[in-house]
Protein backbone atom coordinates (compact mmCIF):
# COMPACT_ATOMS: atom_id res chain seq x y z
CA UNK A 1 0.00 0.00 0.00
CA UNK A 2 1.51 3.61 -1.06
CA UNK A 3 2.70 5.47 1.88
CA UNK A 4 0.87 9.45 1.88
CA UNK A 5 2.95 12.41 1.08
CA UNK A 6 1.02 14.84 3.14
CA UNK A 7 0.78 17.90 1.45
CA UNK A 8 -1.51 19.59 4.33
CA UNK A 9 0.90 18.79 7.15
CA UNK A 10 3.76 19.77 5.35
CA UNK A 11 2.33 23.31 4.45
CA UNK A 12 1.89 24.14 8.27
CA UNK A 13 5.31 23.14 9.16
CA UNK A 14 5.95 25.93 5.80
CA UNK A 15 3.39 28.37 7.03
CA UNK A 16 5.36 28.21 10.42
CA UNK A 17 8.92 29.23 9.08
CA UNK A 18 7.24 31.77 6.64
CA UNK A 19 5.70 33.47 9.36
CA UNK A 20 8.94 33.35 11.57
CA UNK A 21 10.70 35.15 8.80
CA UNK A 22 8.23 37.85 8.07
CA UNK A 23 8.28 38.78 11.61
CA UNK A 24 12.02 39.74 11.23
CA UNK A 25 11.60 42.21 8.37
CA UNK A 26 10.89 45.80 8.53
CA UNK A 27 8.29 45.37 6.47
CA UNK A 28 5.20 43.31 6.43
CA UNK A 29 4.75 41.67 3.16
CA UNK A 30 1.46 42.46 1.19
CA UNK A 31 -0.41 40.25 -1.36
CA UNK A 32 -2.76 41.74 -3.68
CA UNK A 33 -5.77 39.06 -5.03
CA UNK A 34 -7.88 39.88 -7.72
CA UNK A 35 -11.23 38.18 -8.94
CA UNK A 36 -13.14 39.06 -11.75
CA UNK A 37 -16.71 37.13 -11.89
CA UNK A 38 -18.07 35.18 -8.73
CA UNK A 39 -16.62 31.76 -9.82
CA UNK A 40 -17.53 29.98 -6.69
CA UNK A 41 -14.05 27.46 -7.10
CA UNK A 42 -12.23 30.62 -7.34
CA UNK A 43 -13.92 32.51 -4.13
CA UNK A 44 -13.00 29.32 -2.31
CA UNK A 45 -9.82 29.57 -3.62
CA UNK A 46 -9.02 33.36 -2.85
CA UNK A 47 -10.55 32.82 0.24
CA UNK A 48 -8.36 30.17 1.60
CA UNK A 49 -5.71 32.61 0.45
CA UNK A 50 -6.89 35.31 2.44
CA UNK A 51 -6.69 32.31 5.49
CA UNK A 52 -2.86 31.59 5.07
CA UNK A 53 -1.97 35.64 4.69
CA UNK A 54 -3.27 36.09 8.09
CA UNK A 55 -1.53 32.63 9.17
CA UNK A 56 2.09 33.83 8.41
CA UNK A 57 1.20 37.45 8.71
CA UNK A 58 1.11 38.93 5.61
CA UNK A 59 -1.16 42.00 5.00
CA UNK A 60 -3.52 40.97 2.52
CA UNK A 61 -5.96 43.16 -0.35
CA UNK A 62 -8.80 41.90 -2.33
CA UNK A 63 -9.85 43.20 -4.87
CA UNK A 64 -13.53 41.57 -6.03
CA UNK A 65 -14.64 43.15 -9.41
CA UNK A 66 -17.41 42.26 -11.57
CA UNK A 67 -17.76 40.24 -14.70
CA UNK A 68 -18.38 42.94 -16.95
CA UNK A 69 -15.68 45.30 -15.74
CA UNK A 70 -13.38 44.88 -18.76
CA UNK A 71 -10.20 44.30 -19.91
CA UNK A 72 -8.84 48.48 -19.59
CA UNK A 73 -10.13 48.77 -16.12
CA UNK A 74 -8.66 45.32 -14.86
CA UNK A 75 -5.05 46.25 -16.81
CA UNK A 76 -5.37 49.86 -14.91
CA UNK A 77 -5.95 48.10 -11.65
CA UNK A 78 -2.93 46.13 -12.44
CA UNK A 79 -0.78 48.77 -13.32
CA UNK A 80 -1.81 50.73 -10.00
CA UNK A 81 -0.95 48.05 -7.73
CA UNK A 82 2.46 47.55 -9.81
CA UNK A 83 3.52 51.01 -8.58
CA UNK A 84 2.18 50.88 -4.91
CA UNK A 85 5.56 49.93 -3.39
CA UNK A 86 3.53 48.34 -0.27
CA UNK A 87 2.40 45.76 -2.42
CA UNK A 88 4.76 42.94 -3.33
CA UNK A 89 2.63 39.88 -4.61
CA UNK A 90 -0.03 40.55 -7.25
CA UNK A 91 -2.06 37.53 -8.54
CA UNK A 92 -5.05 37.38 -10.53
CA UNK A 93 -7.73 34.99 -10.31
CA UNK A 94 -8.01 32.51 -12.99
CA UNK A 95 -10.16 31.71 -15.16
CA UNK A 96 -11.20 34.96 -16.17
CA UNK A 97 -14.99 35.09 -16.90
CA UNK A 98 -15.74 34.02 -20.35
CA UNK A 99 -18.00 35.66 -22.92
CA UNK A 100 -16.21 39.10 -22.13
CA UNK A 101 -13.24 40.34 -23.86
CA UNK A 102 -10.45 39.21 -21.59
CA UNK A 103 -6.95 38.82 -22.84
CA UNK A 104 -5.54 36.89 -20.16
CA UNK A 105 -2.04 36.15 -21.63
CA UNK A 106 -1.97 40.12 -21.74
CA UNK A 107 -3.50 40.21 -18.19
CA UNK A 108 -0.14 37.44 -17.13
CA UNK A 109 2.02 40.51 -18.78
CA UNK A 110 0.93 43.32 -17.07
CA UNK A 111 1.57 42.06 -13.36
CA UNK A 112 5.38 43.30 -12.89
CA UNK A 113 7.56 40.67 -12.90
CA UNK A 114 8.99 40.94 -9.58
CA UNK A 115 5.41 40.74 -8.12
CA UNK A 116 4.17 38.05 -10.30
CA UNK A 117 3.66 35.60 -7.60
CA UNK A 118 2.17 32.98 -9.96
CA UNK A 119 5.41 33.09 -12.27
CA UNK A 120 3.37 33.53 -15.20
CA UNK A 121 5.06 36.42 -16.74
CA UNK A 122 7.29 35.82 -20.34
CA UNK A 123 10.46 37.13 -18.16
CA UNK A 124 9.73 34.82 -15.22
CA UNK A 125 9.33 31.81 -17.36
CA UNK A 126 12.36 32.78 -19.44
CA UNK A 127 14.32 32.57 -16.20
CA UNK A 128 12.53 29.17 -14.90
CA UNK A 129 13.28 27.97 -18.55
CA UNK A 130 17.24 28.89 -18.13
CA UNK A 131 17.62 27.79 -14.76
CA UNK A 132 17.85 31.42 -13.44
CA UNK A 133 16.95 32.27 -9.56
CA UNK A 134 13.48 34.00 -9.86
CA UNK A 135 9.97 33.33 -8.26
CA UNK A 136 8.68 29.62 -8.91
CA UNK A 137 5.71 28.62 -10.60
CA UNK A 138 3.56 27.47 -7.08
CA UNK A 139 2.30 23.87 -7.87
CA UNK A 140 5.41 22.86 -9.24
CA UNK A 141 6.89 23.98 -6.69
CA UNK A 142 4.85 22.25 -4.23
CA UNK A 143 5.21 19.63 -5.76
CA UNK A 144 8.90 19.41 -5.29
CA UNK A 145 9.25 20.48 -2.14
CA UNK A 146 6.71 17.51 -0.88
CA UNK A 147 9.06 14.66 -3.20
CA UNK A 148 12.05 16.54 -1.03
CA UNK A 149 10.52 16.21 2.17
CA UNK A 150 9.73 12.80 1.88
CA UNK A 151 13.72 11.67 0.62
CA UNK A 152 12.66 10.89 -3.15
CA UNK A 153 15.14 12.19 -5.26
CA UNK A 154 14.01 12.87 -8.69
CA UNK A 155 18.17 12.77 -10.39
CA UNK A 156 18.25 9.83 -12.80
CA UNK A 157 14.38 9.37 -12.24
CA UNK A 158 12.02 9.17 -15.36
CA UNK A 159 8.90 12.39 -14.25
CA UNK A 160 5.98 11.57 -16.48
CA UNK A 161 3.65 14.64 -16.60
CA UNK A 162 -0.08 14.21 -17.54
CA UNK A 163 -1.12 17.62 -19.00
CA UNK A 164 0.42 20.59 -20.49
CA UNK A 165 -1.08 23.76 -18.83
CA UNK A 166 0.66 26.62 -17.82
CA UNK A 167 -0.18 26.37 -14.28
CA UNK A 168 1.11 22.63 -14.10
CA UNK A 169 2.46 20.75 -17.22
CA UNK A 170 4.89 23.10 -18.66
CA UNK A 171 6.58 24.57 -15.40
CA UNK A 172 6.89 21.00 -13.99
CA UNK A 173 9.36 19.62 -16.94
CA UNK A 174 12.08 22.49 -16.40
CA UNK A 175 11.56 22.41 -12.51
CA UNK A 176 12.19 18.24 -12.53
CA UNK A 177 15.25 19.06 -15.46
CA UNK A 178 17.22 21.18 -12.42
CA UNK A 179 17.13 18.09 -10.62
CA UNK A 180 18.41 15.81 -13.72
CA UNK A 181 15.11 14.13 -14.23
CA UNK A 182 14.21 12.42 -17.37
CA UNK A 183 10.76 14.06 -18.54
CA UNK A 184 8.28 12.73 -20.88
CA UNK A 185 4.81 15.09 -20.99
CA UNK A 186 1.64 13.95 -22.06
CA UNK A 187 -1.51 15.28 -23.50
CA UNK A 188 -4.75 15.23 -25.21
CA UNK A 189 -2.90 13.81 -28.76
CA UNK A 190 -0.58 11.86 -26.67
CA UNK A 191 -0.88 7.83 -28.14
CA UNK A 192 -0.55 5.03 -25.91
CA UNK A 193 -0.60 7.22 -23.01
CA UNK A 194 -0.83 4.05 -20.62
CA UNK A 195 2.60 2.53 -22.18
CA UNK A 196 4.13 5.96 -21.46
CA UNK A 197 2.61 5.98 -18.15
CA UNK A 198 3.70 2.91 -16.57
CA UNK A 199 7.07 3.47 -17.36
CA UNK A 200 6.93 6.47 -14.83
CA UNK A 201 8.71 6.58 -11.87
CA UNK A 202 7.36 9.84 -10.47
CA UNK A 203 3.98 10.03 -12.25
CA UNK A 204 2.23 13.60 -11.85
CA UNK A 205 -1.34 14.01 -13.10
CA UNK A 206 -2.90 17.40 -14.08
CA UNK A 207 -5.83 17.35 -16.21
CA UNK A 208 -8.76 17.69 -14.34
CA UNK A 209 -10.79 14.58 -15.13
CA UNK A 210 -12.53 12.23 -12.16
CA UNK A 211 -10.32 8.99 -11.63
CA UNK A 212 -8.90 9.10 -15.10
CA UNK A 213 -5.69 7.19 -14.20
CA UNK A 214 -6.18 3.58 -13.14
CA UNK A 215 -3.99 1.06 -11.48
CA UNK A 216 -3.75 -0.48 -15.00
CA UNK A 217 -1.75 3.04 -15.75
CA UNK A 218 1.06 2.84 -13.14
CA UNK A 219 3.86 1.12 -12.74
CA UNK A 220 4.24 -1.05 -9.35
CA UNK A 221 5.74 1.27 -6.32
CA UNK A 222 5.72 4.60 -8.42
CA UNK A 223 5.40 7.44 -6.85
CA UNK A 224 1.76 9.53 -8.16
CA UNK A 225 1.12 12.93 -7.52
CA UNK A 226 -2.38 14.05 -8.17
CA UNK A 227 -2.85 17.27 -9.38
CA UNK A 228 -6.84 17.26 -10.17
CA UNK A 229 -9.58 18.79 -8.15
CA UNK A 230 -12.89 17.52 -9.68
CA UNK A 231 -16.43 17.25 -7.78
CA UNK A 232 -17.30 14.61 -6.63
CA UNK A 233 -19.76 12.69 -4.31
CA UNK A 234 -22.11 15.23 -2.86
CA UNK A 235 -19.35 18.43 -1.74
CA UNK A 236 -16.50 16.37 -1.90
CA UNK A 237 -13.82 16.53 -4.50
CA UNK A 238 -11.45 13.96 -5.87
CA UNK A 239 -8.44 14.06 -7.71
CA UNK A 240 -7.67 13.05 -11.33
CA UNK A 241 -5.91 9.46 -10.15
CA UNK A 242 -8.37 6.45 -8.73
CA UNK A 243 -6.77 6.48 -5.23
CA UNK A 244 -8.55 3.62 -4.08
CA UNK A 245 -7.42 1.43 -7.05
CA UNK A 246 -3.93 3.12 -7.65
CA UNK A 247 -3.05 3.32 -4.16
CA UNK A 248 -2.11 -0.69 -3.97
CA UNK A 249 0.24 -0.15 -6.60
CA UNK A 250 1.86 2.99 -6.22
CA UNK A 251 5.23 3.32 -3.38
CA UNK A 252 3.80 6.73 -2.63
CA UNK A 253 0.89 8.77 -3.31
CA UNK A 254 -0.75 12.27 -2.52
CA UNK A 255 -4.64 12.33 -1.64
CA UNK A 256 -6.95 14.75 -2.90
CA UNK A 257 -7.74 17.04 -0.91
CA UNK A 258 -4.76 17.75 0.98
CA UNK A 259 -2.07 17.00 -1.66
CA UNK A 260 -0.84 19.41 -3.52
CA UNK A 261 -3.35 22.25 -3.20
CA UNK A 262 -2.13 23.12 0.59
CA UNK A 263 1.36 22.81 -0.67
CA UNK A 264 0.38 25.70 -3.67
CA UNK A 265 -0.57 28.10 -1.28
CA UNK A 266 2.58 27.71 0.59
CA UNK A 267 4.51 28.31 -2.42
CA UNK A 268 2.53 31.19 -2.83
CA UNK A 269 3.21 32.38 0.61
CA UNK A 270 6.87 31.90 -0.79
CA UNK A 271 7.17 34.26 -3.54
CA UNK A 272 5.14 36.79 -1.83
CA UNK A 273 8.03 36.72 1.09
CA UNK A 274 10.83 36.42 -1.61
CA UNK A 275 9.15 39.71 -3.27
CA UNK A 276 9.08 41.64 -0.50
CA UNK A 277 12.79 40.62 0.43
CA UNK A 278 14.06 41.31 -3.17
CA UNK A 279 12.01 44.74 -2.36
CA UNK A 280 14.24 45.54 0.40
CA UNK A 281 17.53 45.46 -1.85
Amino acid sequence: MARILDGKALSEKIFARIAEEARALPVQPCLAVIIVGEDPASQIYVANKRKNCEQVGFRSLEYALPADTGQAKLLALIEQLNGDPSVHGILCQSPLPSGYDYDEPAVCRAVSPAKDVDCFHPENVGKLALGEPGLLPCTPAGIVALLDEAGIPLEGRHVVVVGRSIRVGKPMVPLALMRNATVTICHSKTRKLAEITRQADVLVVAIRQLRFVTADMVKEGAVVIDVGMNPAEGKKVRGDVDFDAVAPVAGYITPVPGGVGPMTRAMLMQNTLTAAKAALV
